[in-house]
């Protein structure tokens, strides 16, 4: 897969494709439909099949007061990307000057001239350009006029009649179900980030964790989670050499005064290795229990011993 980050000034070979537009946070089996849409047509055309996506978030330019909402990291939807055969990833700065582009500006700067669109594929409520002014009728007319095909897919629902959707996604995490946020996503949800050092706290009693930082990623529902460690190849950056079992607390540490923002804590099973500034990814696989303030290290212990006897059984089902 090709990166680019600019629209502007492309060779030829970077050109032409039949283009996926949106935020793709978390590259959930949603928008795995609307690309498995693109992809065959990119292949009836004989073009490339590209992504066009944003960084930051809008959400984050418009919206810069609001809480960490994120699935997944910028480098986390490219490397998504890369393992779903797409051929040109295109990331547009989206900044002040981008966000007052007109829908008119945006369809003959960015798709016609900087782009040359073949075909565009977007999300049945795709909206753009400034004030959110666009919509699919209107690229569908200028597509028409500018010599590229528009195609609108629907909203994909579950079988339990959920929309596959990032929101709703953010929901069942933000609620402690992260088995629910696996089937929309078509994959565990991960956070991930490098292994800080902490007060050692939890190594004093029996039960040493591996600290990562939440950074830009959604707060999930407060608790304890069965979970997975992967360890994260120095080679490459992106490929796990090992998922480790665990146990983990997302919260703020009320038996311990609490912290200013959230963090996690996690405590592997059968596991000695110093991993300290190493990168990992952490999948959510059930959730156990909301976080709790512990009167003494002694009702702490007691609850945590019995945390990794629920994750390991959680844990032994997957």
């Amino acid at each position: 897969m090709r990166v680019f980050r600019s629209f502007e000034n492309l060779t030829d070979e970077a050109r032409g494709a039949v283009v996926a537009i949106g935020n793709f946070d978390g590259l959930h089996l949603g928008h795995q439909t609307l690309l498995d849409h693109a992809r065959k047509i990119a292949r009836d055309l004989g073009v490339p099949l590209a992504i066009l996506t944003f960084e930051p978030h809008p959400r984050m330019l418009f919206r810069a007061d609001d809480p960490p909402f994120r699935l997944t990291s910028a480098e986390d939807r490219e490397t998504a990307a890369g393992s779903i055969d797409i051929d040109l990833f295109y990331e547009a700065e989206f900044n002040r000057e981008f966000a007052a582009m007109s829908a008119e500006e945006f369809i003959e700067r960015v798709l016609v001239k900087g782009l040359g669109v073949k075909h565009v594929v977007v999300g049945w409520d795709f909206c753009f350009g400034k004030g959110r002014a666009g919509n699919v009728d209107l690229l569908r007319a200028i597509g028409e006029k500018s010599g590229f095909g528009v195609t609108a897919v629907e909203a994909v629902t579950h079988d339990n009649g959920i929309i596959y959707s990032s929101t709703a996604i953010r929901q069942a995490l933000r609620e402690g179900r992260p088995e629910d946020a696996a089937h929309l996503l078509g994959r565990p949800w991960e956070i991930a980030g490098i292994v800080a050092h902490g007060d050692a706290r939890g190594r004093t009693i029996g039960f040493p964790t591996a600290n990562v930082a939440l950074g830009d990623h959604l707060r999930p529902k407060f608790g304890v989670y069965a979970i997975e460690l992967g360890l994260i190849s120095d080679a490459d950056g992106q490929t796990v050499e090992r998922w480790v079992p665990g146990v983990a607390n997302i919260g703020v540490r009320p038996s311990f005064g609490g912290d200013d923002d959230a963090g996690l804590e996690a405590h592997l099973f059968d596991f000695d290795q110093d991993i300290y500034d190493r990168h990992v990814r952490v999948r959510l696989h059930g959730f156990i229990r909301g976080e709790q303030k512990f009167d003494g290290l002694d009702a702490l212990k007691a609850q945590i011993a019995a945390d990794v006897i629920a994750a390991k059984e959680i844990l032994g089902k997957i």
